[in-house]
């Protein structure tokens, strides 16, 4: 099967008109989307958007031999007009299958906002998924209609990444399943801001007039197996590390600031931090980080670092310079060894955050400046670990390493 993507953007295209926001005002040129429409085999067209039949043209192709419009979502504003000759678009009841003439199966797929999904299955047994603009599978369980893996899925990995979570968790996208990010809107800024996002979630974009073959490998970065996140205070460091981990199922999120009971204003970060992430993550409350990493399973999110050193150098009596002197120097370091060898033999998904202080004002007291050093230390032996070392400022990522 041959997929041409007519269009790769919103609904409303990128740039969005009349918006004048920083992302519509660099999508221009190659970075400019129409809206997303699918062409496969020159048979089947999966959305009707304007201008269809020119983006068809210039991708060298021909509507000439599409027998079948589906549409996936409503469409706001005027009707589109249908070129001559492309028969009435239409779309599918939730469930049911067609079989249309050109040896393709289409089933219409459910979904969790209003909108159409349809799997096609082709002529060679090849199978892909496209899914509408901010929806997600319906009812979606191991044994469902989505049993097997699909060859090649497109779908809006930035607007609802937990959809591509879901459709992993039951097997329906793989290591080797080919991941294209559809209905691209303004939420991400075009180039390679866009490409490092999702590649974190092994995916990737393709410009429009694309022509793709379904079930051919494509050469997506792994997503790495270690990450660590640096970052000021609300320099965006936690949202950069969640982020990465949004659109696969089942991250054991480990928090190791403990409760504080009594201190409202940590309460309030904690539960903003609740409220951000997907529904199916599991949280823990613990600093013991190196049993965790030994062990096989789902992703860790490890947020963060430098409270966990201030447990350690708390039993370390750190603060104390005689204690200090005579072993808790000693036992910290050993504690910071025994966590990068975990990092470094860790067989599952680690992202870990940690803050950056050694940039701004030398502290006043011996313990703040015995703090930032050892902070400093833990932060160089972890990242010596990672394959990616990323470092956020003002909400920026930057990549240091990977």
């Amino acid at each position: 099967m041959e997929v041409t993507l007519l269009g790769t953007g919103a609904p409303a295209g990128l740039p969005r008109p009349d918006c004048s926001c920083a992302v519509c005002a660099t999508s221009l040129g190659v970075h400019a989307r129409a809206a997303t429409a699918l062409l496969v085999d020159g048979a089947l067209l999966l959305d009707l958007t304007p201008g269809a039949a020119f983006a068809a043209a210039r991708a060298g192709h021909s509507l000439a031999g599409v027998g079948q419009v589906l549409l996936t979502h409503p469409h706001d504003g005027p009707p589109v007009e249908v070129p001559a000759g492309l028969p009435q678009p239409g779309r599918v009841p939730d469930g049911q299958e067609l079989a249309p003439l050109t040896g393709h199966r289409v089933r219409a797929v459910a979904m969790d906002a209003p909108g159409t999904g349809y799997a096609v299955t082709g002529p060679d047994g090849q199978r892909l998924l496209y899914l509408p603009p901010r929806c997600a599978p319906a009812g979606l369980e191991e044994g469902s209609e989505h049993a097997g893996r699909y060859d090649m899925v497109l779908l809006d990995v930035v607007g609802r990444p937990d959809a591509l979570a879901k459709l992993r968790a039951v097997g329906a996208v793989g290591p080797t399943t080919d991941v294209v990010a559809v209905h691209l809107d303004h939420d991400v800024p075009p180039g390679a801001e866009l490409g490092r996002r999702l590649a974190a979630a092994g995916a990737r974009a393709v410009p429009d007039g694309a022509t793709l073959t379904v079930g051919v490998y494509e050469d997506v970065p792994d997503v790495p197996r270690r990450t660590l996140v640096l970052g000021g205070a609300r320099s965006g460091k936690s949202v950069e590390a969640e982020r990465r981990l949004e659109s696969f199922p089942d991250v054991l999120y480990v928090a190791t600031g403990g409760t504080r009971g009594g201190d409202t204003e940590w309460a309030s970060r904690v539960s903003a931090h609740r409220e951000r992430r997907p529904g199916s993550w599991r949280t823990t409350e613990t600093c013991d980080l190196v049993p965790l990493l030994a062990q096989p399973g789902a992703p860790l999110l490890i947020d963060c670092l430098s409270l966990w050193l201030t447990d350690v150098m708390d039993a370390a009596g750190a603060w104390d310079d005689a204690v200090w002197a005579d072993g808790g120097e000693k036992t910290l370091r050993a504690r910071v060894r025994e966590l990068a060898d975990a990092v470094r033999s860790a067989r599952r998904t680690v992202v870990l955050v940690s803050n950056e202080v050694g940039a701004g004002i030398v502290p006043a007291t011996a313990s703040g400046r015995r703090y930032r050093d050892e902070l400093g230390r833990l932060n160089a032996a972890v990242a010596a670990e990672c394959e990616q070392v990323v470092l956020v400022v003002a909400g920026q990522a930057q990549v240091l390493r990977g």
